[in-house]
């Protein structure tokens, strides 16, 4: 092996598996409820997933094909991220399962009803963004070739936390064991107070 592994990803990566998802994570989880135009809920996590915006706050996540959520996100322009923890991982996991009908059913989740948006939040998450469609992009590659890869973007209008995860006004995050999605066919990590370190920014 030499000292530094070179690849070009249009000729493949040469290794056991691919090494993007482990060098570019861990990756906070898009776990997205969506309701479909004749009232069917979806539940699904995406790997893709991301804070985009302050203020407004703008949330996106991208899915690899034309999913269920996106279909219903482009038909109703709402959905909500619900915060994947510990404690709701393997029910997180049961939603990724490619099956037709209730993934809330299929994992055994209870929903909570949305304030502003048709979808249903995740009952035992501790936090849940409620947004609107802001854009749907189609992704392109450097030639500009459409690839069926579609990023979902949408802006929080409504913020449920639960206010045990709040101390003196500041919002402790280790506390909510969110787990986040690392490489390999099945890696997660989950953040935990050990592991915090403060740097302020210079200036």
């Amino acid at each position: 092996m030499p000292e530094q592994y070179f690849y070009q990803p249009e000729q493949g990566h040469g290794l056991a598996h691919d090494p993007l998802n482990a060098i570019v994570a861990p990756r906070p989880i898009g776990w997205i409820s969506t309701v479909s135009p004749t009232g069917v809920r979806n539940l699904a996590p995406y790997s893709f997933f991301n804070l985009f915006s302050y203020r407004p706050p703008i949330i996106g996540f991208s899915s690899t094909g034309w999913k269920d959520s996106v279909a219903n996100i482009e038909a109703s322009g709402e959905f909500v991220w619900n915060l994947a923890t510990r404690p709701l991982a393997e029910a997180m996991n049961a939603t990724s399962a490619a099956v037709a009908g209730d993934e809330f059913a299929l994992a055994g989740l209870e929903t909570a009803r949305s304030r502003l948006v048709a979808p249903p939040r995740v009952a035992a998450s501790p936090v849940a963004f409620e947004c609107r469609l802001t854009q749907l992009l189609r992704l392109e590659n450097k030639d500009g070739d459409a690839l069926d890869q579609w990023l979902v973007l949408g802006e929080a209008v409504g913020i449920h936390i639960d206010a045990a995860l709040i101390d003196n006004g500041v919002y402790q995050t280790a506390r909510a064991q969110p787990i986040l999605r690392g490489g390999g066919a099945g890696d997660y990590f989950e953040i935990t107070e050990a592991q915090l370190f403060r740097m302020r920014r210079p200036g």
